[in-house]
């Protein structure tokens, strides 16, 4: 069949028997300056089907066709023209170009998976003949036409999918806002008036726009995450090492991957299947959903994607399958090197939530490895650098910072082996993409400290353990698209992929029913005004205000009396105040709706033994140990109580 989007631009790209330039890639500094392309014939075994030119072009490592179209115009552009360029394709592209798949296996061989599909990629990549811009003309300037294209866009156009164009990407990738001083921001489709964020925000632009089916872009601090979460997309983030880096400009190399964009999630699927190159093996249904309660206390308002997440997980697995966690708990006991991190930098005085914490650490690796990469290539030619970057590198000293870097790595494997051993082959982890919508152009919400540390608190989990993480679009906000992600261990990649296919349409299924709960007069849920309360509670628990926060777990319960969260909360702030038997009702009707709640059964142990049932807390204990096998409090405490009872 057809494909809309590549006849449409094929109707603008048509090429005489001469690879030629549009003015963007002059302008971008893609083309050396010596470069001369060369004249090439149409190659007879190929099809000149849906008025594409077909040229052939060498490549070092791999046999690709190559034709470098005109671009929208067709001319060369002039400042004015360009941009009204920038207005058709929303700004996402730098250059046009195509890349060609090989021809068709020949019946009865099926297809190649993504054929009929166009895609784009992150000016990071490598297409043979082109400079690789990394964001910065200065880059560009400096730097010699690769001689091979990069191992992940190879794989794609193997696969059966072309390439039309680089997109742009935050000078020298280095930041989350999507934006660029030299080349411009791209627009972001589904709210206009707001950024698209991430690096790797033209490739989502270009998917969010229709342009293009799916797009590939770099994540190290979450510039394929936060562009998705931003612009309405699905967005993927591989576990760390299992696509080649080979052909990608480095940012940091310990948290670099290779991510793509989709519009749908079985285009999401098929692109996985190549680039992660997967068996076709049966897939474990995930026996847990695991929502991380501390991670949604991040958000700056309440959006009810727990509540979606939640129904759309009951109305697919059921409710036993559901959980709730405090990520940051259970990792506390289990990364010592993050302590050890802590206690060498100059703010450590200064008390952080754990996430909080592993967001520094990673921010530090981040700068290090860019440090070490393209410290020199700075200091000599002096480039014309966005002034955010040089105000976060200013006074960034390599010799000084070396001394933390091996914590950091030992931080790295501490943290994959928790989240493996929680996660196993068969459970995710929901937390929420970004803290909030996406801000403004021109805004310095962005940079403010608030919101870079809440919007790496949420990133760094799946950075620095090398998880993948899959972003889910999940309807609008207060106008702004809105997403949630989930989280499967290292490896777990193709379990995510068949996750999120089952999971989306249930999800977006959820979202119409809360929309037409409340209509457009702004009316809130109850559920909604649930979860307010109950995040006012946790703030208020922080604050040590417990009778406060008593009172507003209350407010939520009469709101939804099903919810073991909130009876949960209220019975942590019931054991501050030492009101024990509150606590063991409270519990009790926490464990009646949720029977894997380790809290729950903590708290009740604790509450039993104070009271001075200490066969029933010895019980307790044994559950939670049951459930959480490493539970080093259960541990002590059945220890403790067996021999009270002997």
């Amino acid at each position: 069949m057809p494909n809309k989007k590549r006849d449409e631009f094929t109707k603008i790209t048509k090429s005489p028997l001469r690879i030629k330039y549009t003015g963007t890639e002059q302008r971008a500094g893609l083309l050396p300056s010596t470069f001369s392309p060369p004249l090439l014939p149409l190659s007879l075994s190929r099809p000149r089907s849906r008025n594409y030119s077909r040229l052939s072009m060498a490549s070092v490592s791999t046999n690709l066709w190559v034709v470098l179209g005109l671009g929208l115009a067709g001319v060369i552009l002039v400042a004015q023209k360009f941009r009204k360029v920038v207005k058709v394709d929303f700004g996402a592209f730098i250059g046009r170009l195509e890349l060609l798949p090989p021809p068709q296996p020949t019946p009865p061989k099926a297809p190649h998976l993504l054929t009929d599909l166009a895609f784009t990629v992150s000016d990071v990549f490598d297409v043979v003949g082109l400079v690789t811009g990394f964001g910065n003309p200065d880059w560009a300037r400096t730097h010699d036409a690769a001689i091979a294209t990069a191992t992940s866009v190879s794989a794609a156009v193997d696969g059966g999918a072309t390439c039309v164009g680089k997109t742009v990407v935050d000078d020298m990738c280095f930041g989350i806002s999507g934006e660029n001083k030299h080349f411009g921001s791209p627009t972001n489709p589904a709210v206009q008036d707001r950024i698209a964020g991430g690096c790797s925000s033209g490739s989502a632009v270009s998917v969010a726009s229709g342009l293009v089916d799916f797009a590939l872009g770099i994540d190290t601090v979450g510039g394929v995450r936060v562009s998705a979460s931003f612009c309405g997309v699905l967005g993927f983030r591989p576990s760390q090492g299992t696509i080649s880096n080979v052909g990608v400009v480095p940012v940091s190399q310990s948290l670099d991957t290779v991510g793509w964009f989709a519009k749908d999630p079985n285009t999401l699927h098929r692109v996985g299947h190549i680039l992660l190159q997967l068996p076709y093996i049966e897939v474990r249904q995930p026996r847990h959903i695991i929502i991380a309660d501390d991670c949604f206390e991040y958000l700056k308002t309440t959006n009810q994607i727990t509540q979606i997440v939640s129904k759309s997980a009951e109305k697919i697995f059921g409710r036993q399958f559901l959980n709730h966690i405090k990520i940051g708990d259970y990792l506390a006991p289990k990364i010592p090197s993050l302590k050890q991190f802590r206690n060498g930098q100059k703010s450590a005085e200064v008390k952080f939530s754990l996430l909080e914490s592993l967001a520094i650490a990673m921010q530090f690796l981040y700068k290090y490895e860019f440090v070490t990469n393209h410290g020199e290539w700075i200091d000599t030619v002096k480039p014309s650098l966005d002034p955010i970057i040089s105000a976060q590198l200013n006074g960034f000293s390599l010799e000084a910072s070396s001394k933390h870097i091996q914590h950091c790595q030992n931080l790295k494997k501490e943290i994959r082996s928790a989240l493996n051993a929680l996660l196993k082959d068969d459970s995710v982890l929901v937390i929420p993409t970004v803290p909030g919508p996406p801000p403004k152009h021109g805004a310095k919400e962005i940079f403010s400290e608030d919101h870079q540390r809440r919007a790496h608190s949420l990133l760094a989990i799946a950075s620095m353990s090398g998880c993948c993480q899959v972003t889910v679009p999940i309807g609008y906000h207060e106008k702004c698209p809105r997403s949630v992600s989930f989280i499967a261990r290292n490896g777990a990649d193709r379990f995510l992929l068949e996750v999120t296919k089952k999971f989306y349409e249930s999800l977006q299924e959820q979202v119409q029913i809360i929309a037409n709960k409340n209509p457009s007069s702004g009316t809130i849920s109850k559920e909604e005004s649930a979860e307010t309360a109950k995040q006012k509670g946790n703030t208020a628990y922080k604050e040590k205000k417990w009778q406060k926060a008593i009172s507003l777990y209350s407010e939520a319960i009469k709101l939804v009396e099903n919810n073991a969260t909130y009876y949960n909360n209220r019975a942590a702030a019931y054991l501050e105040l030492g009101n024990y038997v509150q606590v063991e009702s409270d519990c009790t009707t926490a464990i009646s709706f949720d029977k894997k709640n380790i809290k729950a059964y903590l708290r009740r142990g604790t509450a039993r033994e104070t009271l001075g049932y200490w066969q029933d807390a010895l019980d307790d204990f044994r559950h939670a140990l049951v459930l959480e096998p490493t539970n080093k409090i259960a541990s002590m405490a059945i220890s403790r109580l067996s021999k009270l009872l002997t």
